[in-house]
């Protein structure tokens, strides 16, 4: 596939003409209407807008989640736009991290075992020790032999953050990470995504509905109604 517009240098994700419909006709729901979008490695981005503008979708999208409907999208140099579902899945595998609001911990698992799991699933050898080192980057030294049900929603955040980098991506997405946290854990878990990210090298995609989010980001991105309207440096 040829791009329509070039991509700018360095450009880890490239989309052009990005839509996404879900359902039949008549009742056919358009929820992205053509983005057109460049981001360079090491960026931070905050995507910010409502509930429902496509937030979420588009981050789905640029992830390989979800498959477009129609239109561009080159992800660190793949075409996701002509992958399959389990090629997709492949191309995530450490190159794209993410941190949901939901931690998504397996609680049969402790929290070593559930940062490792990305690195055997990529037959590395060295998985439990690659994810202690993780778990104690993000302070949680002291507790890999925890299990979920064993861990503060705090802590439990944590240990999703180690597991969305510990195979080092080039891209961590954040989906509203500290949605299910009170306003003191959210400030830590924040204070945690953004100092990983720059010290691993990953470019930062954050999606969230607080301006103030936002304005951490170097630069910002709003939505509205599955389009982009705004795409600026941070103030």
């Amino acid at each position: 596939m040829t791009l329509s517009t070039p991509p700018q240098h360095n450009a880890l994700i490239v989309a052009r003409n990005l839509r996404l419909s879900l359902g039949q006709p008549p009742a056919r729901v358009e929820i992205l209407r053509g983005i057109d979008l460049d981001v360079g490695a090491g960026e931070t981005v905050a995507l910010l807008g409502p509930s429902g503008s496509g937030k979420s979708s588009l981050m789905a999208v640029l992830a390989g989640l979800e498959q477009a409907s129609a239109g561009e999208v080159r992800v660190d140099g793949l075409d996701f736009a002509a992958l399959s579902e389990d090629a997709l899945a492949t191309a995530r595998r450490g190159r794209i991290g993410i941190v949901l609001q939901a931690f998504h911990l397996l609680p049969t698992m402790t929290a070593l075992e559930n940062v490792a799991v990305p690195l055997e699933l990529a037959g590395d050898g060295d998985a439990f020790a690659r994810a202690e080192a993780e778990l104690a980057a993000v302070g949680l030294a002291h507790r890999t032999g925890h299990y979920p049900a064993q861990l503060s929603g705090g802590e439990q955040q944590r240990v999703a953050i180690a597991r969305a980098l510990v195979t080092a991506p080039a891209l961590l997405f954040a989906d509203e990470p500290t949605g299910n946290l009170d306003t003191r854990n959210g400030h830590a878990i924040m204070d945690l995504i953004f100092a990983r990210a720059e010290a691993s090298g990953a470019t930062l995609f954050v999606i969230t509905h607080d301006p103030s989010l936002a304005a951490r980001c170097g630069r910002v991105i709003e939505l509205a109604d599955g389009r982009i309207v705004a795409d600026r440096p941070r103030a």
